[in-house]
This record gives structure tokens, sequence and C-alpha cells, in this order.
């Protein structure tokens, strides 16, 4: 066992074999190039970080050419955090476990955005202020949508007052209080990482333009085309105990990285795991935080993006757009925010080489990460379609190494032999 926590409690230790479920939709890797001992070699990485007692729960699912050849879970979705007490109730997680994607929303919502564009219904080089006036107050008047896509608008911070839950309840407020927001940085000029200002802007540039509200535009558009149950922002009320608890593991965090943290994310991480885990937050709509759905989901929407927007004969966004969509805006350039650098194109985050945000070698990926140890990516060079979901809050820490190693196995273990649409494009 390992001591964890603000208080030093411990993660309680069980055998990997006894908290892992598979699941029934894994097919034969064989049948996709893929050996079934690589397989196994990528889930025990996974047990490896399990083991490391940094999160409660963990799943992974991936696809190659459209086939799952791994969907399974580890661990507890709820009942072992560091609060909980040994006499917790234990929930195991499962493939059907519902998982927060945190910062990878954005990339949903950056895509219902593409998906305008493919219709011909805006264009990304137009203001945001031409589909929402009101966005133009303090000289926000010439920000382009493609900068708010590409973390370039200047309005990085987050206001105060979005913090505060109850907001959730009165939209007009959050938008009130970004329309107020002047330019941090000149538009378009250097990448700051937007942790929640662009979503709330681009859901509101989708209902203009629609009259739709996300939920429901993501909805149609999306979740009913690829067979989703869940997939969406946030959840019902009557759905809050399918989503698996969040829980921060310590040690907090010390200079510099407690200043970062806070000045992206407008929290400390502690207060900020309390917050992800009100029902408030968890039946709200933070387009850019908040998209919640199983494992195999996440997945399944990426397999979509690798596939060049089609899903079981359902065409939902032209390759060439796609194509469009995670094009470089700025490759390695110093973010302002989160104090690293970073390749953005207009709503992902992107792979590089030799080495870079999913592994080694996968310069041609395009994905997102979220809060802190949650990915989704597609890679055509592989046709591999992977989403990493886990509980845990951990800092950076010798055992955050094994995640690394995940990622390792996956772009060590599966060959580079897609020849799909989106890998002909690029």
């Amino acid at each position: 066992m390992r001591i964890l926590g603000r208080n030093h409690k411990r993660i309680r230790a069980f055998p990997s074999t006894s908290v892992t479920t598979r699941s029934e939709r894994e097919v034969d890797p064989r049948s996709v190039g893929v050996r079934p001992q690589d397989v196994e070699a990528i889930w025990s990485a996974v047990v490896s970080f399990y083991e490391a007692g940094l999160h409660p729960a963990l799943g992974l699912c991936i696809r190659r050419r459209g086939e799952v050849i791994l969907d399974r879970t580890i661990g507890h979705a709820r009942g072992n955090s560091p609060k909980d007490d040994d006499d917790a109730e234990l929930v195991a997680a499962t493939p059907d476990t519902l998982f927060s994607f945190f910062s990878g929303s954005k990339v949903v919502t950056a895509v219902l955005v593409h998906l305008l564009a493919d219709r011909g219904k805006l264009q990304v080089d137009e203001p945001v202020a031409t589909f929402i006036p009101e966005f133009a107050h303090r000289q926000k008047h010439r920000i382009t949508i493609r900068q708010l896509l590409s973390h370039e608008a200047g309005i990085p911070d987050v206001p105060p007052e979005l913090l505060g839950l109850d907001m959730l309840e009165t939209p007009d407020r959050i938008l009130s209080a970004i329309y107020d927001l002047e330019p941090k940085f000149t538009p378009g000029t250097v990448p700051a990482y937007h942790t929640l200002t662009g979503g709330f802007i681009l859901a509101e540039l989708i209902h203009r333009v629609t009259g739709m509200g996300i939920r429901e535009f993501l909805a149609r558009e999306i979740g009913e085309p690829l067979g989703m149950r869940h997939f969406n922002y946030g959840v019902a009320e009557d759905e809050l105990d399918e989503v698996a608890v969040d829980a921060f593991t310590g040690p907090k965090p010390g200079w510099p990285m407690k200043q970062t943290l806070e000045r992206a994310l407008g929290l400390s991480v502690p207060d900020l795991v309390d917050l992800i885990n009100d029902p408030r937050f968890r039946t709200g709509v933070v387009p850019s935080a908040n998209l919640i759905g199983t494992t195999n989901e996440i997945s399944r929407f990426f397999d979509m993006l690798v596939k060049g927007g089609t899903y079981d004969g359902h065409r939902i966004l032209s390759p060439s757009t796609i194509a469009k969509a995670i094009e470089p805006q700025s490759p390695g350039r110093f973010d302002r925010s989160i104090k690293i650098p970073m390749a953005y194109s207009m709503g992902f985050m992107l792979g590089n080489d030799p080495i870079g945000f999913y592994g080694p070698h996968c310069g041609q990926a395009f994905g997102h990460i979220g809060l802190m140890n949650i990915m989704g990516w597609a890679d055509p060079e592989r046709d591999l379609a992977v989403a990493l979901t886990n509980t845990g809050k951990p800092m950076p820490s010798v055992d955050t190494i094994r995640w690394f190693e995940i990622l390792r196995r996956i772009n060590t273990r599966v060959p580079r032999d897609g020849s799909g649409p989106l890998r002909q494009l690029r």
C-alpha cells in the first residue's frame, strides 16, 4: 500500500485479478494485425499503473481498424478514495462505468464547430462577434473562431464567478462574465490555454447558429449516429451513481507547480476535486470540462475521426474538414498559461516525433488530455483510437512514469501500417 492524500489515508490495495473487468466487445486482435500477447502486454502496463496506488479506477479501450481489441477496467468506481473509510461500500468499475473526460471535452466541442463549418454554416476565420455581437465588448471584436479553437484568443483567465457552481443554473451570467473580459494577450499572437472560457463561447456560438443547446446538438449529430447511450455534457440526476468518483491522491503540489495549476484551473487541486464531484457540476453543462461517457464511447468518438468522419455507415463530417481541424496552429510554441511548449490545432493537442503527448513515434496522432492522466486520441498511422480514463488526481511523481509506459507499449506493440482515408490526406 502507498500513503496518499492530504490526510495520508491509504487507498486500499486489491489483487488486480479481483478488480479487473473485461468487456465482451473485445475481438481476437489477430483479426486486425495485433498479437494477443501484445494486447496483454499493454494491459499489464495498466495493471502496473493501478498498483502504484494513484488511481482508484482506470479504464482503457483501444480500437484498431474499427475493432475493439481491448476494453477493460480495473479498480473501484466508488468506495476506495483516500477520504473513504475502510468500511465504505466498494463498487467495482466496469466497462459500463461512466467517467468524466474533463478537458478532453474541448475536442468534442471543437468537432461540433467544425461540423458547422463542414456544412457551410460558418467559417473559422470569421470573428466570433459576427454570431455573438455581445462578445465584441472590451476589444474582442476581432477575435476569430480559429483563435478561440486554438487557445490564441487571449482570454485564458477564468473569471472567479465562473467557479461558483450555482452559476451553471444561469448560463447567461456566465456568458456576461466572459463578455466583460479584456484580452490579456493580443489575440492571435501567443497560445495561452483557455481552461473554461472558450468552451462556453463556442457552445453559445453553436446555439446562435443552430437554435439548439449544445447537449441537444451533440446528441443529435454525434451521439445518436454513433449509438452512444451517454457521451454528453453532464448526466441526468438519476444517473449520478453511474459516474465514477474522482479522488485527490496527493501530496499537495508545491511551488512552482502549485501556482501554475491554480492559474490554469482557477482553484487548488484538492478544491477542484471537490468541485468536480459535486452533483451540480456533474449535471450541468461545462463544454470545456464535463463530457461524461464510458471509456468505450470516448474511443468510439475518436474511431469516427480516424475513419475520416464516418461510423457504421453514418457520415458525420468530411475527411477534408477533419484534416483542416488537425492542421498545426502553434507547433511547439510556449503556452503562456500552462508554461510548457504545446502543439495545438483547432481544438486538438497534437502528437509529436520522436516523442509526444501520446507516446513515442506518434507524430500523426491528435486528441486531448484531461485532468490528470486521462487521454483520448486518434492515430492514423496505426489506424488506432484510444481512450484512457481514470479517477485519481495525482501530482507528477516517480510513479507517473508507469503512465507513460502504457503509451509506450501501445505505440510499440501496434504496427504503423494504417492506410485509412485520414492518413492518405495527411
